[in-house]
């Protein structure tokens, strides 16, 4: 699978000065947490899951998780769990191409269960997702893991959930960090990436944040994901790749503006601030979201809705100058450091300050391309949004 490989491959071409790289279940686990971009969470009790990861793969979906926790009732658990099984053994008899396949489970015990009953079926899984992650409760399911992965031969990858008010409250925030630093320190190479918990962290104080509104703007939540990325995502080779909050609302449905993104009565000029005005009045706060995500320091975002999808995509891609910058940064004469203008001419880089910059953007540039120079996100998000 590849970002944006459900557009033609003469589209790719015109979008890309590099195209997103292929990928799959048996990828390095770095260039698989980087490339898990928008990943859409969706109740394991839907009785044609097996119809909608399909769909969602042709367009342009690359990782999914099947949910067992809070998207359903706790009277809905074991339901759920039979028809994930049915689910399974209906998706290995099709010949379509998959994303990545992730359950949220609720109980660690949960996770040699499944993995038992799944049979052959397994090998479409690529891992499990542990809610509200603590170092007693994570142990647990990281040990569950590794269980898993003894029995079935499959290599299985674990997400946690940080979202316990341990990690509101700022008097056991601390503690609550490092335990859980030393529970995936110790299962580094099962551990594909730390996911957000927003909406649990607003809910310890009766917040919810209103739609022209980002996690960013909660003063309170963005002081968590400050100090999330302060202990878990260094960049010196220590932390994880951390993922965005999810984002709650989907009032505009996609097609309320694809047609006009696509086509337009007016003069070219128009049309283009048509669509962008379209976009801004659809999807601000998301788009703002996203890109305090990346300011911030995390990558990819958790999804309820596939209306999502090709906006954190599109908003993932490595513009022409980024991708100019970091290949100036990285050239192997600059290892000694110093300061050079960039090709564009607009700033200064610093070889060392900005060397692991370049580093994460290069990832990010392998997963999901870079953009040809006069092609912006507007292009990039009207090519991902399914016809």
């Amino acid at each position: 699978m590849r970002h944006f490989g459900h557009i033609a491959p003469e589209e790719r071409r015109r979008l890309f000065h590099q195209e997103p790289c292929a990928f799959g279940t048996d990828s390095p686990a770095k260039l698989l947490s980087a490339a898990l971009g928008a990943t859409l969470y969706s109740p394991a009790t839907r009785l044609r899951l097996a119809d909608d990861v399909i769909k969602q793969a042709g367009q342009g979906v690359v990782s999914m998780v099947l949910c067992l926790e809070d998207s359903i009732g706790d009277d809905d658990v074991l339901a759920g769990e039979e028809n994930l099984v049915r689910q399974f053994a209906d998706l290995a008899g099709r010949p379509e191409e998959l994303p990545l396949l992730f359950i949220r489970v609720r109980t660690a015990e949960q996770i040699p269960d499944l993995v038992r009953r799944l049979g052959d079926s397994v090998r479409l899984l690529s891992g499990f997702v542990f809610p509200k992650f603590t170092e007693e409760r994570g142990t647990a399911f990281l040990e569950a893991l590794s269980a898993a992965e003894l029995a079935s031969g499959r290599r299985l990858f674990g997400m946690p959930v940080l979202e316990t008010p341990e990690l509101m409250y700022r008097e056991t925030r601390v503690e609550a960090l490092e335990g859980i630093a030393r529970a995936v320190d110790k299962y580094r190479d099962r551990v594909l990436a730390l996911r957000l918990g927003v909406t649990d962290f607003c809910s310890s104080y009766g917040l919810r944040r209103a739609p022209d509104m980002t996690a960013y703007d909660v003063q309170i939540v963005a002081s968590v994901i400050a100090d999330v990325v302060n202990m878990l995502g260094r960049a010196d080779g220590t932390g994880f790749t951390v993922t965005g909050p999810v984002w709650e609302y989907f009032r505009v449905p996609q097609r309320m503006f694809k047609p006009q993104l696509r086509t337009s009565p007016f003069l070219e000029v128009e049309a283009v601030e048509l669509r962008e005005r379209l976009i801004e009045h659809a999807m601000d706060g998301l788009l703002r979201e996203i890109s305090l995500d990346h300011a911030n320091g995390l990558l990819g975002k958790t999804c309820i809705h596939p209306s999502h999808v090709p906006a954190v995509h599109a908003l993932s891609v490595v513009s022409h100058e980024e991708y100019s910058d970091a290949a100036d940064i990285l050239r192997p004469e600059r290892g000694g450091g110093g300061v050079l203008r960039s090709q564009y001419t607009n700033k200064m880089n610093e070889v060392k300050p900005h060397r692991a910059w370049a580093e994460r953007t290069m990832l990010r540039a392998e997963v999901f391309g870079v953009a040809h120079e006069d092609v912006g996100f507007v292009d990039l998000l009207a090519a991902g949004i399914p016809g």
